[in-house]
């Protein structure tokens, strides 16, 4: 007789997704990008702890702004904005047709624009970009809950 322990993997949470194109041909996809993504925050109402805070949204609305004008701006015809909410993130991706990868810039206070990729990396957990067959991915982590500050008093 032998002793056997089963692991079983629970079965992933399913969790609330959003898609949407935007075309460079026509106007104002960055304000129905930003537009898409509270309205799927807000509604995004079962999450652990409660709603998502407004500057929380705001934030991800900046990230989904910077990411969105960047794959209108440098890639040809469309690209596609994939929200994934997560248990305390939100993952934003932004697919475009453009191989090249987006790289961040030293810092510069005279130069106009061109700060996106610096702004999304300072309010973001992660910033990855990932290849495709038919362009690339730039997926964007942002945590949904401040950071705990830390309270603690030190003593010498």
């Amino acid at each position: 007789m032998t002793d056997a322990m089963t692991a079983e993997r629970s079965a992933p949470e399913s969790l609330p997704t959003a898609s949407a194109v935007y075309d460079a041909a026509h106007g104002g996809a960055m304000a129905s990008a930003r537009a898409f993504t509270a309205d799927f925050l807000v509604s995004a109402l079962s999450l652990p702890g409660g709603p998502v805070a407004d500057e929380r949204v705001e934030l991800a609305q900046l990230v989904v702004s910077e990411l969105v004008t960047n794959a209108v701006r440098h890639a040809a015809g469309s690209c596609r904005l994939l929200l994934e909410l997560r248990r305390d993130a939100l993952d934003i991706s932004v697919f475009d047709r453009e191989p090249a990868f987006p790289v961040p810039r030293g810092h510069d206070p005279r130069r106009i624009g061109q700060h996106g990729v610096e702004i999304v990396l300072a309010v973001c957990e992660s910033l990855t970009v990932e290849p495709g067959t038919d362009g690339k991915r730039v997926r964007a982590r942002l945590a949904l809950r401040p950071a705990p500050t830390d309270t603690t008093e030190q003593t010498d």
